[in-house]
């Protein structure tokens, strides 16, 4: 198969999901629009009231809310991205089984699971321009900045959605996946620099911290946010969310074509 052919197959498996979604887009109004309103208004705002209030010099010398609504940018990406990287996979190869048909045509499983990449990426860079332009309104960032942070966005939830969706591709059953978000992604989202810096921690929590791919996005999110970048570190930030895009696809292709083949 030649690349032009590959490539048409890739965007055959995107393109399914995007008929899919225009039947089932009210589902994520809440999720993709909603939430980031919702957590700069009571966090950013709210609670960032009382914590400007008690700390004149801000949080690393900023609002809380400008320090804050970078991570939660991010943040919301990993959320969305393992969302559409658990159940629709499990759905796509064990309960509708559409994968399965998929595999029945030209396509093979390495085009289904790079497609179900691509498709994440487009909703996390859907959700990523709703969270930037409320951003803008809200004052704790300007255009230029958010058209910086909207990649680092895209990169944070392929950086998720791939070692999550060869995760998932390799489960019988839907309950691992409690456990994947009750003790991975909902303490990665409270310690891994979101709402706090990670030196407020103790030291091994921070060792803990610097290792997961959400601190590497947070940094390079806020660099980038607060004109605070550092190159040396921002290229290590960057290696290391590439580094998990590209394990769990090697990881993807494994596991969707065993389980493709059952």
């Amino acid at each position: 198969m030649t690349a032009r052919e590959t490539l048409r197959s890739i965007l055959r498996v995107v393109e399914h999901h995007a008929f899919v979604y225009r039947r089932t887009w009210q589902g994520t109004v809440f999720s993709t629009f909603l939430n980031p309103l919702l957590y700069l208004a009571a966090l950013g705002v709210g609670l960032g009231a009382f914590v400007d209030e008690s700390n004149p010099a801000g949080v690393e010398g900023v609002p809380y809310a400008m320090f804050l609504a970078p991570g939660i940018l991010v943040a919301t990406a990993m959320q969305n991205a393992t969302g559409e990287s658990t159940y629709p996979v499990m759905a796509g190869i064990r309960w509708l089984k559409t994968y399965v048909a998929m595999i029945l045509s030209p396509l093979d499983p390495r085009h289904v699971a790079t497609g179900q990449l691509l498709w994440v990426g487009v909703r996390v860079t859907l959700g990523g321009i709703v969270f930037l332009g409320v951003m803008i309104v809200f004052g704790v960032t300007d255009l230029p900045h958010a058209l910086l942070m909207l990649p680092v966005t895209i990169l944070t939830g392929l950086a998720f959605a791939a070692p999550i969706q060869a995760f998932s591709a390799a489960q019988t059953s839907d309950a691992p996946f409690a456990s994947l978000f009750r003790f991975v992604i909902m303490p990665m989202f409270i310690f891994s620099g979101t709402f706090f810096p990670i030196d407020q921690l103790p030291e091994l929590l921070q060792v803990v911290a610097y290792l997961t791919p959400l601190w590497h996005a947070v940094s390079l999110s806020r660099g980038i946010a607060l004109d605070m970048l550092e190159p040396a570190i921002a290229l290590v930030n960057v290696a290391y969310l590439c580094a998990f895009v590209a394990v769990g696809m090697w990881w993807s292709f494994r596991t969707f074509s065993r389980r493709l083949a059952e």
